[in-house]
């Protein structure tokens, strides 16, 4: 049971850091601040891994990036993606399926009204009705950044469902646990 823990936790890390680096270094800057396809990695990351591992590794993958980045923006993102994680499942046999594909609208609903209603209070001063209609100016942003994450989530998760990835994860994590 400690190796199966310890190889989660080990996961976990790989998977911070390739959100990370997806996205503090692979983005475009916009009105929203970047634009980045990081989330690809925390919706494949949250399709393998149980739901606090998946949401941990979200939150400091991508809130290490905002950090060295646009640090305002910290603080919503380790809760945004952390949320985000819970949408999906690793319970199924593979990473596409109908659960993890219906898991991409909340995923965009949150990204949009979770960083406009931060970006109203936070960055433009109140909730008041100027404040939101200038934060979600950025709405658009947000939808190409989960649409982009969620299109190279379907290829690269139906690409890594063709070697049985999640089969195999599974089977290394049974063996190692009974040593």
């Amino acid at each position: 049971m400690e190796s199966k823990k310890i190889r989660l936790t080990v996961l976990t890390g790989v998977f911070a850091a390739m959100i990370f680096v997806a996205t503090a270094y692979l983005h475009v800057n916009t009105n929203a601040g970047y634009t980045h396809f990081g989330d690809s990695i925390l919706f494949i990351a949250s399709s393998l891994l149980p739901s606090p591992y998946a949401a941990a590794a979200g939150a400091i993958g991508a809130g290490l990036a905002d950090l060295v980045s646009m640090p305002i923006w910290t603080p919503a993102t380790i809760i945004i993606k952390a949320v985000t994680a819970f949408f999906f499942s690793s319970k199924k046999e593979t990473i596409i399926n109908k659960r993890n594909i219906l898991s991409l609208l909340p995923s965009l609903l949150l990204c949009i009204i979770g960083y406009s209603l931060y970006e109203a209070v936070i960055m433009t001063g109140g909730l008041n009705t100027a404040s939101i209609v200038k934060a979600f100016a950025s709405t658009p942003a947000y939808c190409v950044q989960i649409g982009g994450s969620s299109a190279i989530y379907l290829i690269a998760g139906k690409a890594l469902d063709k070697i049985s990835i999640k089969k195999h994860l599974m089977q290394t994590a049974d063996i190692t646990s009974a040593k």
